[in-house]
């Protein structure tokens, strides 16, 4: 994941001094960059001391380290060439071929960004639990609802039995009735809703693996899920940042399919010709209107 990346996702699940020092970094990283400890310090309104413990929250040995990443990374940027600029508003009386190229700028930066941050070790475990699981149960709400229903299509297909649910109660109660060798896939850009940190909770309280898709890898999800997939996302005019996430989710949990796909591979393929079969009779000819 990149650094700035990183900090802006952790930011809000830090103690108020280190979250400080985030917004700072956050709010000019360039400049960031070039500032002393003593400085950083004066700027974010806390202590050397506090400069010290936030590079250590992120890993490196001490403020020399975490200089060199942010130059490194703002300078990478800053050479990148985009036909957007990134996250630039949306006016009212803006023309198509202006919300043409935000929109799809944004949508394929994000994608860039969580394929960057994937961990594949993760998306490995993943799979593999699905490719054997008795039962998957996929839960979100609002937009993440329409990610589980996808990824529910694309299991089924492949005769992985599969349920999404978007309420509460019919969620619950699927996860109540897992056990070991199931797995249960909470959806949550926020990492907060509550609904979906029960159904989780739920599901591993009875042997379940369980397993978060969510933009923040400290949040309460995060912490009740035994494996963790991170998205990207971010806020654009009239789109919130769960909005946005949407791409994100289904690109983690595409690769996820993927993987399942490979892992069974003759079942798999004999689902596909089965399944294309049964449908085939409702395609007109080629060349028909």
């Amino acid at each position: 994941m990149e650094l700035l990346n990183r900090i802006e996702a952790e930011r809000h699940d830090m103690p108020e001094a280190l979250r400080k020092v985030a917004d700072s970094i956050l709010a000019a990283p360039a400049e960031a960059a070039r500032l002393t400890i003593v400085d950083l310090a004066e700027r974010s309104r806390t202590s050397t001391a506090t400069i010290t413990r936030f590079c250590r929250a992120l890993g490196f040995a001490g403020y020399a380290e975490l200089r060199v990443a942010i130059a490194t990374e703002t300078g990478r940027k800053a050479q990148q060439t985009w036909q957007t600029d990134i996250g630039q508003e949306i006016l009212p009386d803006d023309n198509l071929d202006k919300v043409l190229g935000v929109v799809s700028g944004n949508d394929i930066r994000l994608i860039q960004e969580t394929a960057d941050q994937l961990d594949l070790a993760v998306v490995e475990k993943v799979a593999q639990a699905v490719a054997r699981a008795g039962r998957v149960l996929l839960f979100g709400v609002s937009s993440s609802a329409a990610v589980a229903s996808e990824m529910e299509y694309r299991l089924q297909r492949m005769r992985v039995p599969t349920w999404s649910r978007s309420d509460a109660h019919s969620a619950l109660t699927d996860a109540a009735l897992l056990g070991q060798g199931d797995v249960a896939i909470g959806i949550s850009h926020s990492g907060r809703t509550r609904e979906v940190i029960e159904v989780l909770a739920e599901a591993g309280s009875h042997g379940a693996i369980t397993v978060a898709v969510t933009s923040q890898p400290r949040s309460p999800l995060a912490e009740v899920a035994e494996l963790v997939l991170t998205t990207a996302s971010r806020a654009t005019s009239f789109r919130s940042e769960g909005f946005a996430a949407i791409h994100s989710q289904l690109l983690v949990l595409d690769v996820v399919y993927v993987s399942v796909a490979q892992r069974t591979y003759e079942r798999t393929k004999q689902a596909f010709d089965v399944t294309v079969r049964a449908v085939a009779g409702h395609r007109l000819p080629e060349g028909d209107l």
